[in-house]
């Protein structure tokens, strides 16, 4: 049988054809990873049940209540007050904690760990939780050589918890 060589404008339409595709896949890996959330062990709650806004407004860690919830990437975030959810509501990335609300310092070291709420810090505008206060010390030696770590790291760690 013999086979078909390939023209110049068909190579181009293959060509552009795997582009796109590739393209297609990669934003559908990365739309899927960026919906990576930590939540309990059983249940769908996250960041432990604080509020994730109040980090931001009372500068401490807030239990949040079942009275006050809202639905986010698969997960139930609670808050203090409903003027929290509202906030939160109208702009989720601005208070969700960066890595999904994992460890900042595993994330940083290329794994996921879960977190304590009492260990958090918010740096530049955005909420990094760290697994325990002594981890959160060792993560803070070096919090922009840490956070640049976490960002490059992240996007991998995160494909592969969306699997």
């Amino acid at each position: 049988m013999p086979t078909k060589e390939w023209t110049f404008p068909g190579k181009v339409a293959m060509a552009a054809f795997v582009a796109v595709t590739a393209g297609l896949l990669i934003v559908a890996g990365a739309a899927r990873a960026d919906g990576v959330i930590n939540t309990t062990f059983i249940g769908t709650t996250a960041i432990e049940g604080h509020d994730p806004v109040a980090y931001f407004t009372e500068g401490k860690p807030v239990e949040g209540s079942s009275a006050h919830t809202y639905q986010w990437k698969g997960a139930t975030w609670k808050f203090s007050t409903k003027e929290n959810r509202d906030s939160f509501a109208a702009s989720p990335r601005k208070f969700a904690p960066r890595y999904g609300g994992y460890c900042a310092w595993a994330v940083a070291q290329g794994y996921t760990a879960g977190i304590d709420p009492e260990a958090w810090r918010v740096v530049d505008g955005k909420l990094y939780l760290n697994n325990s206060k002594s981890i959160q010390k060792r993560w803070a030696q070096d919090i922009p050589g840490n956070i640049a770590k976490g960002d490059a790291n992240w996007p991998k760690i995160a494909a592969k918890l969306a699997e």
